[in-house]
């Protein structure tokens, strides 16, 4: 068994998470700064970071079903021989039974959500409060286009700027569970900017997703802090006008930890302590991760698809594991 981390190109790993992943998030496996372990002679990948004791690995085999168990078996043998053990995030529905099965404890830990284009649409009176701040924001001159970082890059940065300030002066930016801007998979996302008077105001960067719900990931985006309202609800449906007319299917948005936490989606082998946790984390936990304005911006959009997804710990579940899925990217 052996890592192959300088051996597997970043298109092998693009093809492995496009034919076999059926996570709506995939597309964050080619992010700067992964590492990937494979195995000579089986069809796949594993995506992951090292965070002190852990191996975090990002969502789940990037393999055909019928050869997920030996890569992850294959991928937990790895981090033992390295005195490490395995904590998996961002684990999809249908991979609970095989971490499971593998010796994995496993917990829901949030959710993503995802728009049905087909269906969807801005009329009715559930959606006058979105109307009203894109009409708002059309007052104040906003206009949205669709460009490449390459023409864009100043005025992106100048929000980047802009937008880490207002966070306070020890913020810093998010990795590994978020989408990234430049970088070798640049070419294959989708940048759209809003404009006022010519200067960039705010961004929406959209990733491709694949699987059973093919479509585009509504990614990394960010505004200059100011007055105005509706700028990125009016970038946003300026990408679901253009995706919808090229007959993309679905648009996602991505996962938010801590969030949809129902029995009935519960892992059945879950841990009642740790679940516990994470249900406080929802109630009190925004200096971690905002999750409560994170998923009232998802929610304006009525998705038509809540996907939980999970957290998997191989053994016992403990609350360094998550500290550490954490630290990996660079939230605490």
């Amino acid at each position: 068994m052996t890592a192959v981390t300088t051996a597997l190109t970043l298109d092998d790993v693009h093809r492995a998470i496009s034919a076999h992943g059926d996570n709506p998030s995939a597309f964050l496996a080619l992010n700067s700064g992964n590492s990937y372990f494979s195995v000579p002679g089986l069809d796949g990948v594993i995506v992951y970071r090292t965070s002190g004791p852990f191996l975090v690995q990002f969502g789940g085999p990037f393999t055909p079903a019928d050869r997920a168990p030996e890569l992850l078996r294959s991928f937990v043998e790895f981090a033992a021989e390295q005195g490490r053990g395995v904590v998996s995030v961002q684990v999809q529905q249908n991979e609970v039974g095989l971490y499971a099965e593998e010796g994995f404890t496993v917990n829901q830990v949030g959710a993503s959500y995802a728009v049905d284009l087909a269906r969807f649409t801005l009329r009715g009176t559930r959606f006058m409060q979105l109307r009203n701040k894109i009409a708002r924001a059309a007052r104040a001159g906003l206009t949205v286009v669709e460009g490449t970082l390459r023409e864009w890059a100043d005025g992106v940065a100048a929000v980047d700027r802009a937008w880490l300030g207002s966070k306070g002066e020890h913020a810093h930016e998010l990795e590994f569970l978020v989408g990234q801007m430049g970088g070798p998979a640049q070419d294959h996302r989708r940048l759209f900017v809003g404009l006022i008077e010519g200067e960039v105001v705010g961004y929406i960067s959209y990733s491709p997703a694949y699987g059973s719900r093919p479509g585009w990931l509504h990614d990394l985006s960010r505004r200059m802090p100011g007055d105005v309202p509706g700028i990125m609800e009016s970038i946003n449906q300026a990408a679901i006008s253009t995706f919808t007319a090229e007959g993309a299917e679905w648009l996602h948005f991505g996962f938010t930890p801590f969030t949809s936490l129902v029995p009935e989606t519960e892992s059945p082998n879950a841990s009642a302590a740790f679940g516990w946790f994470v249900q406080w984390l929802w109630e009190y936990g925004d200096a971690v991760y905002p999750a409560q304005s994170q998923l009232a911006y998802k929610q304006k959009w009525a998705p038509h698809a809540v996907l939980p997804e999970y957290i998997a710990f191989h053994g016992r579940a403990q609350a360094g594991g998550l500290v550490h899925v954490f630290k990996a990217a660079k939230a605490v």
